[in-house]
């Protein structure tokens, strides 16, 4: 724990540091939540778009945590700090529980700043409960891409090695998880690549908190899978790391 401790702390004075990155990573999904509003304002009226606007919203925060993550990630393998670290004796959880609590911040400030956009740009009326919980999956949704974006850059050498995960990672999300189309309607072996994914999970949430009348006991389910998910992505993250060295 101290290992990891210090090596958070090392991510925070790096991500200081790294203002561009830093805007990057908390402005960019401000921006594309703006050019959705313009998109979605060309629909016809009897087409419910608030139906789409947080789950959109859960996978634009998804997609850009992860392949941020990814990348900053391979950056350092780049430079040979992993290397030293380990020459140093910090383990590979701690190395892996390191990185992630440093981005940790950066997930939460991503999340709250997307949900509040998308909140006052659609002007969308939920309950201060509702939307807590809607900021409770963001967040944990970010703190799973975060964690796949430390697994995928155990894979990869350089930066060119993390976009190939992009396709095999983007479209499975978009296409077979309810982002846009019922699971039930796709058939079978579909309808499993979608739930494989955890963006699917945080969408059944999603789903559920912006009824009108709402069942906090119906998403627990799947609030404990998303959990679940950050807890086996560090372990394969530790061991993939460990035999790629």
């Amino acid at each position: 724990m101290k290992h990891a401790l210090i090596l958070a702390g090392r991510v925070l004075s790096q991500l200081k540091g790294d203002r561009r990155f830093l805007a990057l990573f908390l402005l960019a999904p401000l921006i594309i939540i703006y050019f959705l509003k313009l998109f979605f304002d060309t629909f016809p009226p009897y087409i419910d778009v608030k139906h789409y606007v947080i789950p959109v919203c859960a996978f634009i925060v998804h997609f850009l945590s992860l392949i941020l993550c990814a990348i900053l990630l391979v950056q350092e393998r780049v430079r040979g700090t992993l290397e030293r670290m380990m020459i140093s004796g910090f383990s590979k959880p701690s190395i892996i529980g390191g990185y992630t609590m440093g981005y940790l911040g950066l997930a939460t400030l991503q999340a709250a700043g997307t949900l509040g956009e998308t909140v006052w740009l659609f002007h969308l009326h939920y309950s201060i409960e509702a939307v807590i919980l809607l900021f409770a999956v963001l967040w944990l949704l970010a703190v799973v891409s975060v964690m796949l974006g430390i697994f995928i850059s155990t894979f990869a050498r350089h930066e060119g090695h993390v976009f190939p995960f992009i396709p095999l990672l983007v479209l499975p999300s978009v296409f077979l998880t309810g982002l846009l189309i019922e699971p039930s309607g796709l058939p079978a072996w579909a309808s499993a690549i979608g739930k494989c994914l955890p963006i699917h999970y945080a969408i059944n949430i999603i789903r559920e908190i912006v009824k009108p009348a709402y069942s906090v006991s119906a998403t627990l389910v799947d609030f404990g899978i998303l959990g679940l998910y950050i807890v086996l992505l560090l372990g394969l993250a530790s061991f993939t790391l460990r035999e790629g060295e």
